[in-house]
């Protein structure tokens, strides 16, 4: 049985999950860890070979970067002359600023403009974002990391304007949305970043380990992204749910290192490890941790189920309090977004491409800043250029 106390939901849309994931020893042969330090559980904990087993084979397969291109190479050649708005729900999160950066970056290939309007975090930041996106009057709207239903009466004004829109993490699963309307959404599947968050917890612990989950209920994408985690980390007896953290993504920073001293306090050692649904909070963990002279590459253990920023790899790399994270791929959905708008606007239908879901470790973080996966700026770059039919 999971014991856990859920802290009262907060007002704002984010999408965040917090697991404190275990760092690498330096030394560690690739893959002999699992992309894990060895567990301070020691050997396999009672109760789950089976789930053991199979959590160790879907890391392994999960940090192995695949150099093929796996997305569309058939599409329309470019439209001329579009600009697009980027509502982002808040630019201090990491993957929103991260998309809106690839989308600036495709358009630029494309030969289209871009704009971005920041939402600040709030319900009403986001309805007034939106509607100076309407009337802008853009070819295309982006709806970056918030729930259009939030702004469902500004949903309903762009398709009576026949302004498609494209959403990133704006419903719970990729591809065209009949409520919420849009064209298309991009994300991950949310089944597959829950599922390997939790197994990377379950290798790394060998199957005994208490757990405390961040997340951000106001958001129905990381309510349900978090929902999951618990219901896979539930399938290992030895894996105990300590605590559910509701912290909505533009409080962390005032919030979280609070929470961290309060769980550090009731939980003690008995915490080995945690899960988030975005890296932004093992940042904001870290001075609480570092106050309780815990050590950036012991336990808890940090790994983010999301987004996979820059900040969340140096911390890996450096090994500060995260030592793993289900990074997306944030400039390829950039990249991909600006690919779905193109299509909306010939008439075609969308991609149907959804990235495969990737794990960073110490053990394979390098030199990276981001997980961009190689090969989808020269297959876009010829569908636009030439069009290859669809």
């Amino acid at each position: 049985m999971h014991a856990r106390r859920r802290s009262r939901p907060g007002g704002r849309a984010a999408a965040v999950a917090l697991v404190l994931a275990a760092a690498l020893v330096p030394g560690c042969e690739r893959g002999a860890s699992n992309g894990a330090a060895p567990s301070p559980a020691g050997p396999a904990g009672p109760g789950c070979p089976a789930a053991l087993a199979r959590a160790e084979d879907a890391v392994r397969r999960a940090v192995r970067p695949d150099p093929a291109w796996h997305g569309p190479v058939r599409g329309p050649a470019a439209a001329p002359g579009k600009d697009l708005v980027v509502v982002a729900q808040t630019m201090t999160n990491p993957g929103v600023a991260g998309v809106a950066g690839g989308v600036r970056e495709a358009a630029g290939a494309i030969g289209w403009g871009v704009r971005v309007v920041d939402g600040q975090g709030t319900p009403a930041g986001i309805e007034a974002a939106f509607g100076e996106a309407l009337a802008l009057r853009p070819a295309g709207i982006v709806l970056a990391g918030f729930d259009p239903r939030l702004t469902s009466r500004q949903v309903t004004q762009a398709a009576e304007r026949r302004i498609p829109l494209v959403g990133w993490h704006a419903v719970d699963a990729p591809g065209p949305s009949t409520a919420p309307r849009l064209f298309t959404n991009v994300t991950t599947r949310v089944e597959d970043v829950a599922r390997i968050s939790a197994d990377w917890i379950v290798a790394h612990a060998r199957g005994s380990a208490g757990v405390v989950v961040f997340t951000d209920a106001s958001v129905p994408f990381a309510r349900h992204k978090s929902g999951l985690i618990e219901r896979e980390l539930a399938t290992c007896a030895g894996v105990r749910v300590l605590d559910v953290e509701n912290i909505p993504l533009p409080d962390t920073s005032s919030r979280t290192p609070q929470a961290v001293a309060s769980l550090l306090s009731r939980f003690g050692r008995r915490w080995t490890h945690s899960v988030a649904i975005n890296d932004v909070y093992f940042a904001d963990a870290a001075p609480a941790l570092r106050a309780a002279r815990r050590k950036g590459a012991g336990a808890p253990y940090n790994i983010g189920a999301g987004d996979g920023d820059p900040s969340a790899f140096q911390r890996i790399r450096d090994r500060q309090f995260q030592a793993a994270t289900v990074p997306e791929p944030l400039s390829e959905q950039g990249w991909q977004i600006v690919d779905e708008f193109n299509r909306a606007f010939s008439g075609a239908p969308a991609s149907g491409f959804v990235a495969p879901v990737h794990l960073t470790t110490v053990d394979d973080v390098d030199g990276a800043s981001s997980w961009d996966p190689p090969g989808y700026r020269a297959a876009y770059r010829r569908i636009w250029r030439a069009g290859t039919g669809d």
